[in-house]
């Protein structure tokens, strides 16, 4: 054990990175042993990505202050080539690959085979079945990455890192958009890959991976390392994790609430959705959704729960102004009356808003203001013959600053530069503003770190209080079933199963599934 604890690959000492204003790294230090999985935890802000941009070159030497050992020997990048000469690959949340290439031709993007100044596509092809193989992919090496699932197409950003001779592997969030199936087996190829020498730097808010591949963890709260944890040595457990992560103790990961049903306060009905049926937008002889129906009351928390693939954010888009799919047909009563969805205009009108799944591309326009981002669901309210007046503009959106606690300097801050947690805040000031009566939210939580998942969800309970009926769909089921009153399971299309808070757990709800 004392042999192995000296074997360091990477020591990064001291560093200190600062932008006009805001110092992100303040003597940031990181060992990682040779042959281990190191898990990176934080808050999101709290300078995690900044930290590996300093290791990858993204940002070069001369552009912090520290020092970086790579192998006992001090490596000063000057881009990411260089750290990739020397075996580190860093794969983004947001994977760098090209739909339209092939496979073949993504794994060996500027790394191409060449001979005499041309491309040598046996041996390109050949390769890349090698390195398929290693990653459990049998798809063939023509086939284009458009035509993946976001699993195969992250596997594939890491058979492109076995392609570099990867020595050190760090993956940012790696399973954020991926199901428990895609994501258990990620994890099991990083324990290959340990028990191969490969050493990893793994970034995630899902505490149970770390319990389940991290030997050692190092976490960061603003921009200071403030522990390094040895799994091997001691048994850590997820509340260590939090409180040093938030800097306090969250004995309770949801906040309390009392349960409209029991408590005998249920409101009246809201939502009532019938005969719910939709078919593929292209293939229109495939139909997505079988027959749902479902209703939501006042001050209700309702929970979607079913994996990947199951149709819940279909269910959701559809219903949304018809946002997704073709031949819509069934009935939706808001209120009591009929509604018409059939445009997303009119959804907004009669009460409903959707929060995506997808913040940055389709919730938010990212280089836009806090100010503009959250009044665009309901532009009327602040605007007169056609033109916005953004003094308006400017209170509103600064109401909900100081309402949902956006941690920005002001609203005039443009949303691509806020931490995850703080672009959820606005996306749900959007949706606020335009005065709905039912809120649909579709992984509200998603690549968001626990202290603000706590906050979000303080927020979702406030707006059940204040009797607004909420439909929150998520593939993590401890968050359902800490926040709903009722649980719809979703298979293949269709509720197979609905369950209340008191006799709701996660088996239930996968033996509905797998029953189905």
């Amino acid at each position: 054990m004392g042999c192995f604890m000296e074997n360091i690959i990477l020591e990064m000492r001291s560093i200190t990175k600062t932008f006009p204003g805001v110092k992100a790294l303040d003597a940031v230090n990181l060992k990682v042993r040779a042959g281990e999985i190191h898990a990176l935890v934080g808050e999101n802000g709290a300078g995690k990505s900044t930290l590996m941009k300093v290791l990858s070159g993204v940002y070069p030497h001369g552009s912090y202050e520290g020092d970086i050992l790579f192998n006992d020997e001090t490596v000063a990048f000057t881009g990411i080539t260089d750290s990739e000469e020397k075996g580190i690959i860093i794969i983004h949340q947001e994977l760098a690959l090209v739909p339209l290439l092939s496979i073949a031709e993504n794994l060996f993007l500027g790394n191409e085979n060449v001979e005499g100044g041309v491309i040598n596509w046996p041996k390109t092809y050949s390769r890349t079945q090698e390195l398929l193989a290693k990653v459990g992919l049998r798809e063939s090496p023509s086939t284009l990455v458009g035509q993946l699932g976001v699993g195969k197409q992250q596997l594939v950003e890491i058979a492109k890192a076995l392609a570099k001779d990867v020595k050190l592997l760090i993956l940012d969030e790696p399973t954020a958009a991926l199901q428990e199936n895609d994501s258990a087996k990620l994890l099991d190829l990083l324990l290959e890959f340990k028990a191969q020498g490969i050493s990893s730097i793994l970034i995630t808010h899902k505490l149970n991976e770390i319990s389940r591949v991290a030997d050692s963890i190092t976490v960061i709260r603003d921009g200071a390392s403030v522990s390094t944890l040895d799994c091997r040595a001691q048994s850590i457990s997820e509340e260590d994790i939090i409180r040093d992560m938030v800097g306090r103790d969250m004995a309770h990961r949801y906040p309390a609430r009392k349960n409209p049903t029991e408590e005998g306060h249920l409101g009246k009905t809201l939502l009532e959705v019938s005969n719910w049926n939709v078919w593929h937008p292209e293939a229109v002889d495939r139909q997505i959704i079988h027959d749902i129906a479902f209703n939501v009351h006042a001050g209700e928390i309702v929970g979607i729960a079913g994996l990947m693939g199951s149709g819940r954010t279909e269910l959701a888009m559809s219903l949304f102004g018809q946002s997704y799919g073709k031949n819509v047909q069934g009935e939706v009563r808001l209120r009591g009356d009929v509604a018409d969805l059939s445009t997303v205009p009119k959804a907004i009108k009669s009460g409903l808003a959707y929060v995506t799944e997808d913040r940055k591309e389709l919730g938010l326009i990212l280089e836009e203001t806090i100010q503009t981002n959250t009044t665009l669901a309901n532009l009327d309210r602040v605007s007169s013959k056609g033109v916005i007046d953004e003094n308006i503009e400017r209170q509103v959106s600064e109401d909900y600053r100081k309402a949902l606690n956006i941690r920005t300097p002001s609203v005039f801050q443009k949303v691509m530069n806020l931490s995850g947690g703080n672009q959820q805040k606005v996306v749900l000031s959007k949706w606020l503003y335009s005065q709905p009566d039912v809120l649909i939210l579709d992984e509200p939580t998603r690549g968001i770190d626990v202290g603000a998942k706590f906050e979000i969800y303080s927020i979702i309970n406030e707006l059940a209080d204040d009797g607004k009926g909420v439909v929150m769909i998520s593939s993590e089921m401890p968050e359902l079933l800490g926040m709903c009153d009722r649980i719809y399971v979703m298979n293949e299309g269709r509720f197979v199963g609905e369950l209340d808070k008191t006799n709701a757990s996660q088996e239930k709800i996968m033996s509905m599934i797998v029953k189905a």
